[in-house]
């Protein structure tokens, strides 16, 4: 039997991060100290501190010795930048993983279950699932490289602004997410690409609402 690769705290703790800066809670200039954001998060201070690294090598803070980070100007050009490298790489991976005959069963029957209780559709439940399936996916397309680049690039549910875009797109997440793993599960690599590539870029422009275009 397949079993679920959990994501590693430091890759979650990253994920967090990045999507406050990308939605705005953090601003530029704003300061970051890794003991407040360890007792935020209730984790200790050493996988805090290897998200700070993973952000400053982004591009996303600057590292300050001895005192925390500082938040770096963020553009729409950066956000669209990085999506536009998920949309490349991840839909290769769903390629590979229809390819490679995936396993999608048991992501299916949740999947399904969420769908048939969308009114009681809470954050939870859709976080957990929704790392499941990426995990699940980048491990499928079996290439190290292409998973630890993913791996380093996830933001976690790339939802609008407000509860009620978030619910959104937890909903619209959920029947995209069933149309990829089926096209994998029937083994039709090119479909499977293009629902990704759907997914993630109906999700680039959920965070772009925030960032004006330039003048």
């Amino acid at each position: 039997m397949d079993t679920l690769e959990l994501m590693p705290v430091r890759v979650r703790i990253t994920s967090i991060l990045k999507k406050a800066i990308y939605t705005g809670e953090y601003h530029s200039g704003d300061e970051l100290s890794l003991s407040n954001v360890a007792a935020q998060l209730g984790v200790s201070r050493t996988p805090v501190r290897e998200a700070f690294q993973a952000l400053e090598a982004e591009g996303l803070i600057t590292l300050r010795m001895n005192r925390g980070a500082i938040v770096n100007q963020i553009d729409r050009k950066f956000i669209a930048d990085i999506f536009d490298m998920r949309i490349l790489l991840e839909s290769e991976a769903a390629a590979r993983a229809a390819a490679n005959g995936m396993e999608t069963a048991a992501l299916l029957e949740r999947l399904h279950d969420l769908r048939d209780h969308l009114e009681a559709l809470n954050r939870a439940d859709y976080e957990s699932l929704n790392q499941d399936i990426h995990m699940a996916i980048w491990t499928a397309a079996d290439n190290h490289k292409l998973k630890a680049y993913l791996l380093e690039m996830w933001n976690g549910p790339s939802t609008g602004l407000g509860a009620d875009e978030a619910q959104a797109h937890y909903i619209d997440s959920t029947f995209e997410h069933i149309d990829i793993l089926r096209f994998i599960r029937d083994g039709r690599p090119e479909a499977a690409r293009e629902a990704m590539a759907r997914h993630i870029a109906r999700s680039r422009e959920n965070i772009l609402k925030r960032y004006p275009a330039a003048e």
